[in-house]
């Protein structure tokens, strides 16, 4: 596996409430972008990719047989980060409200595992065709489901970034879960809200074709995003498949 990761507080935050972890060993990759207020949000972000990566180091993933295996896996993982934001947010009152996006993905034997809750993304890039894989857990797109708003009305809607599902809101979790099978050389991108607000889908492909280096992909869309505005953090996680995932 290639691999790039980089975080940005981007042009007009003091602040960067995203975080990243990436777990080259183990294949996991973790991203989140946290909210709340004062340093809320951060302490969100934070707390969730290393209670999730503290359960990967602790818990095997050699052993998974299975899809099924690797859901609840995910699942669990996301249910320990949860309950740690959500008990923090209790146990001290100006962390209270606060919670977080947060996006893993696993790549095993050809397949991509992702699990997801907010409004992060992972993209795939495959021979030109750039495609979202995982679903926003917005209010907004709750509307475009149920036919009330177009896709382009809900790009332009100021409600857009307004999450109904997050890590810390609810005793409870529920992400979403998805699986994809993946090719030699296709790429994996994960990414805030900062990157996709910032930059379209037509100019991160033609990064894409002109970054072969996945730390430089990285670079680059941060770079592209603060150049569009650079309103929120960026954090960006690439991943170029190998011929290793593919035969492992």
């Amino acid at each position: 596996m290639h691999v790039g990761f980089k975080t940005d507080k981007g042009i007009l935050r003091s602040s960067n409430e995203d975080a990243c972890f990436v777990l080259l060993h183990d294949k996991v990759y973790i991203l989140a972008d946290g909210v709340g207020g004062g340093n809320s949000g951060e302490i969100a972000s934070r707390t969730a990719v290393s209670e999730i990566a503290n359960y990967v180091v602790n818990h095997s993933l050699n052993y998974l047989d299975d899809k099924y295996e690797i859901v609840e896996y995910m699942k669990n993982a996301f249910e320990a980060a949860n309950s740690r934001i959500y008990d923090m947010a209790r146990e001290h009152k100006e962390n209270f409200g606060m919670a977080t996006t947060a996006i893993i993905v696993y790549v095993r034997k050809g397949k991509a595992y992702i699990g997801n809750i907010g409004d992060s993304r992972v993209y795939l890039y495959r021979e030109g065709d750039y495609l979202q894989l995982t679903e926003d857990h917005t209010y907004v797109n709750t509307l475009v489901k149920a036919g009330i708003l177009s896709k382009e009305e809900a790009d332009l809607d100021e409600r857009k970034n307004v999450i109904i599902k997050a890590l810390g809101a609810e005793p409870t979790v529920e992400p979403d879960f998805f699986q994809v099978d993946v090719k030699k050389d296709d790429i994996l991108l994960a990414c805030s809200d900062g990157l996709y607000d910032e930059v379209s889908d037509e100019e991160i492909i033609e990064v894409i074709r002109e970054k072969d280096n996945m730390n430089e992909l990285a670079a680059e869309l941060i770079s592209r995003a603060n150049k569009n505005g650079g309103r929120d953090n960026i954090t960006i996680i690439t991943l170029q498949i190998t011929e290793e995932e593919i035969d492992e």
